[in-house]
């Protein structure tokens, strides 16, 4: 099962929520004073949008609604009153609506007025958060790193890494993402990851890795199987078995393929997998045999080889986006892991 999570989630701002008041392209609208319906689609962002157009002004046109008071409002923004009177006028006259009722030197919400202060806090309050968010996840202290790992790595290596990264800095969150080789190469090239514990080490253009460290991979038969009470095993030896695998696409799926061709046959495949751990309890159930990593645990059922021939190891490599720039504690973790060249997984 492919999953994802996030240690020490972000805290966000309590105020409330609601719908952006999204841009409209103004060459496609007939009423400008028409309220915008909210489709849930992004907004058009053209040089002739109302969202462009309108940005600017909102904070001063929810300042002057806040204090219905135009020199109030002029001081709380630090800006000259007439230059704010003329805004709000300028603001009016591009919307063709009025929005606020003058009452000498007060002013207070039309109908209008109200129904647009009440999107416009909204979209402050939303770009605000937004704003505290990607400025929180770069923090050099306190930021996010997206990191995705092989399911085999899950269970020791990687709670290992964080820890002994977090000694230094105890507050670098991360979003933790297990998946197989492939499909964490796409997302890095989405965006979604910034580093990848992945095997094989991939050899694409617009990819940067670093071979980290090697696994020895087993032969794994059943205890009962009459090769259980060997220690050491020829993979030639294995060819006429039934092999349990992990499903085509994945990385250790082309390892196991590449290491039988090497030993001079084609395996038999009786079951395909997603999961390591999986593969292991179909050998126990005496459904064939595999080419896996040690386990974190041992596994009762099953006989671990050591495979003496072809030389059975995968080698374990970290990946990144090609220039693709470094957030603060992206580029810390990063150094880290580069730091444990041989040294990654437990021995």
């Amino acid at each position: 099962m492919h999953g994802n999570g996030i240690i020490d989630a972000v805290a966000h701002d309590p105020r409330s929520q609601g719908p952006l008041l999204q841009g409209r392209n103004r060459k496609d609208t007939a009423d400008p004073g028409r309220a915008v319906v909210d489709t849930g689609e992004a907004a058009e962002l053209g040089a002739d949008s109302w969202a462009v157009t309108l940005a600017p002004r909102l904070a001063q046109f929810t300042a002057v609604a806040r204090h219905e008071h135009v020199t109030r409002a002029a001081q709380e923004l630090g800006m000259p009153q007439p230059t704010l009177s003329r805004a709000l006028v300028r603001l009016e006259e591009d919307l063709g609506v009025a929005l606020f009722a003058r009452h000498g030197r007060t002013l207070s919400l039309t109908p209008a007025g109200r129904a647009f202060l009440a999107a416009t806090e909204r979209a402050l309050t939303d770009l605000e958060r937004a704003t505290e968010s990607v400025r929180a996840d770069v923090d050099p202290a306190a930021g996010k790193v997206a990191f995705g790992f092989l399911h085999t790595l899950g269970p020791e290596t990687v709670p290992g890494l964080i820890r002994s990264f977090r000694a230094d800095h105890p507050r670098v969150r991360f979003q933790l993402v297990q998946n197989y080789g492939e499909a964490m190469i796409e997302r890095l090239r989405a965006g979604d990851l910034d580093l990848c514990l992945t095997s094989p080490v991939p050899d694409y253009p617009d990819l940067v890795a670093r071979r980290l460290d090697e696994q020895k991979l087993r032969l794994v038969v059943p205890d009962d199987h009459p090769l259980a009470a060997r220690k050491r095993i020829r993979l030639a030896e294995a060819a006429g078995e039934l092999f349990v695998t992990l499903e085509p696409g994945y990385g250790l799926r082309r390892i196991t393929d590449a290491l039988c061709a090497e030993a001079g046959f084609t395996p038999r495949v009786a079951f395909e997998g997603e999961e390591a751990e999986t593969l292991r309890g179909l050998v126990a159930a005496g459904l064939g045999v595999a080419l896996l990593p040690p386990p974190a645990v041992p596994r009762p059922g099953v006989a671990e080889l050591t495979v003496t021939a072809p030389r059975a190891v995968r080698e374990i490599g970290v990946a990144w986006l090609d220039g693709h720039p470094d957030t603060p504690p992206v580029a810390a973790f990063k150094k880290f892991l580069l730091s444990r060249r041989g040294r990654l997984l437990p021995r």
